[in-house]
């Protein structure tokens, strides 16, 4: 059952009779905490006008288990919150505007409008103030950080706002209120009709403050929506004027990552319609404060804008001498668009570059810039201990395959045979397998020519076992050239089967096998001769150059 209590409380927030007012607000302050919040509960039910302004009054110390009721009955402060807002009491408005934030009551977005439109109002500044605060959070629960017990939709929030926000905007020659142009821009997207209205129509009455705020407002909503217009085939021009030109470094570090490693067909198009970018000229500056995916970025705008080529290749250069790794990767990787003497030059300075990759996007490049002597350092990067750089450099040398070597063999002098072998060997990975496969071949004359290079390219001890194979060839020339070229070896299976070999059926191989035993033997080192026990061994100097 009810306690008595309750049912008064009850009967006074029902009762049409006004005297329950007077008997409620002096319970606001009750001893007694159950008898406050019933009493709070009581004439917010009643949404009587000299209840709320009681209420309001109450703000500043009001308990966090009472702004948990009002949140309750959020609409029912309505009516005292818009009075208060268009009232002349200073103190009153002040509360109703922290009630406002507090409670997050985007209803009264069209008053605080209203109020801060006029500016004889002493509460104007106040009204623009709290309605600036007002729409940040909207954003933010736009953006996800909104509170789960909320039921209310965002977005139906959203449209609400912007539709009052638009009529004010329009009324901006009237009021010259920034902080109504910048809340508009928070919550529009690019399509916005009255957004693009303001954009191509330069005497709008809001189009100066509108591009003085998109080009330097902080607001992530409003950088957003700036860089959203990259992704608009149809961007108005005086947007992409104003990204242009934007500097700061908050708008970079969105700018950068809205590029990313490569951008879009859609934003690479708008890049290239920007025909100048303010801040490009000082990237040197910048490199400090980015990171490698940012200079990554830095690269792909100047390689896509529509900037002057001279321009982009200074950025190139700054990026490849003094970027981090992922700059210094991308900007040698560019660089292949830049040909002429000073794009020569700067490719030879970074080979020098720490980073592996680096040195290998310009291996990739070398041979197609003509550079005296280029032939000889991609031979030396073949030596890298890098596998990334050695594979670039044999890209670099496509023309030294093994495959082109063997079709072009039979046709060389021996002194060109032997040069270009030994380089086709050190380039090519698969000259070993290639040239095994051909010892395997049905055709004679293939198995004839494979032993012939692998004597020329000092590779005869690396295949021996495909070699020795051919010991058991039917055809005894092939046989002859097996157990010539196995003289080349001095391992102990080249050994025994050449020894065996001593018995083969033809004559003229039991005579070259004996020769090559003789010639196998003179190429073994010699065996170790164990230490002597008297002797003291070696003793390496302090300095490490020699012995002591």
């Amino acid at each position: 059952m009810r306690s008595g209590l309750e049912t008064t409380l009850e009967l006074l927030a029902k009762t049409d009779n006004e005297a329950a007012v007077r008997v409620l607000i002096p319970a606001l302050d009750s001893a007694n905490a159950v008898i406050q919040e019933q009493a709070l509960t009581a004439l917010l039910r009643r949404r009587d006008s000299a209840g709320g302004r009681e209420i309001l009054d109450r703000m500043p110390r009001m308990k966090p288990q009472w702004q948990a009721i009002i949140r309750q009955y959020r609409g029912r402060m309505a009516r005292t919150l818009r009075d208060a807002l268009l009232g002349t009491d200073l103190t009153l408005c002040e509360n109703a505007c922290r009630a406002i934030i507090l409670f997050r009551d985007y209803d009264l977005v069209p008053t605080l409008l209203s109020a801060l439109e006029d500016r004889k109002r002493p509460n104007a500044e106040l009204a623009a103030r709290t309605v600036a605060e007002l729409v940040e959070l909207l954003y933010d629960e736009l953006a996800g950080t909104r509170d789960p017990s909320d039921r209310r939709d965002p977005q139906l929030i959203r449209r609400y706002v912007v539709s009052s926000l638009e009529l004010s905007v329009g009324r901006f020659g009237h009021h010259q209120r920034r902080e109504v142009v910048e809340c508009f821009l928070l919550l529009v997207n690019r399509d916005n009709v009255i957004l693009k209205q303001i954009l191509q129509t330069p005497h709008h009455v809001a189009h100066a403050m509108l591009m003085e705020s998109l080009a330097s407002s902080p607001q992530r909503g409003v950088i957003r929506l700036l860089l959203n217009f990259l992704d608009d085939p149809h961007a108005p021009p005086a947007a992409l004027a104003v990204l242009a030109q934007r500097s700061d470094d908050r708008f970079l570090h969105y700018l950068l990552k809205r590029i990313g490693r490569e951008p879009s067909p859609t934003v690479a198009q708008n890049l290239k319609r920007l025909q100048s970018v303010v801040w490009i000229g000082d990237t040197g500056r910048l490199l400090g404060q980015i990171d490698d995916a940012g200079q990554h970025a830095i690269v792909r705008l100047a390689m896509t804008a529509g900037i002057p080529r001279q321009q982009a290749m200074a950025v190139i250069e700054q990026v490849l001498l003094q970027g981090k790794p992922g700059g210094r990767r991308e900007a040698a990787r560019a660089l292949a668009a830049f040909h002429g003497a000073d794009a020569n030059a700067l490719a030879m300075r970074a080979l020098a570059d720490p980073d592996p990759q680096v040195q290998a996007n310009l291996a990739l490049q070398l041979r197609g810039r003509g550079i005296p002597g280029v032939l000889t350092i991609l031979l030396q990067m073949i030596e890298s201990p890098h596998d990334v750089v050695r594979r670039a450099a044999r890209e670099g040398l496509t023309e030294f395959s093994f495959k082109r070597y063997l079709a072009a063999f039979d046709l060389l002098e021996d002194d060109v045979r032997r040069s270009t072998g030994l380089l086709v060997k050190k380039i090519d990975p698969q000259t070993l397998p290639l040239l095994e496969d051909e010892m395997g071949s049905p055709v004679r004359s293939r198995r004839l020519r494979s032993l012939v290079i692998a004597r020329t390219i000092d590779v005869v001890e690396a295949l021996h076992g495909a070699i020795i194979k051919l010991l058991e060839d039917e055809d005894h020339i092939v046989r002859l050239e097996a157990v010539t070229a196995l003289a080349q070896s001095a391992t102990p299976a080249t050994r025994r089967a050449l020894q065996a070999a001593l018995g083969d059926t033809s004559e003229i191989v039991r005579q070259a096998a004996q020769r090559s035993l003789e010639e196998s033997a003179r190429r073994r080192p010699p065996a170790p001769r164990a230490p002597s026990v008297w002797t003291n061994p070696p003793v390496p100097s302090p300095s490490g150059r020699g012995l002591g």
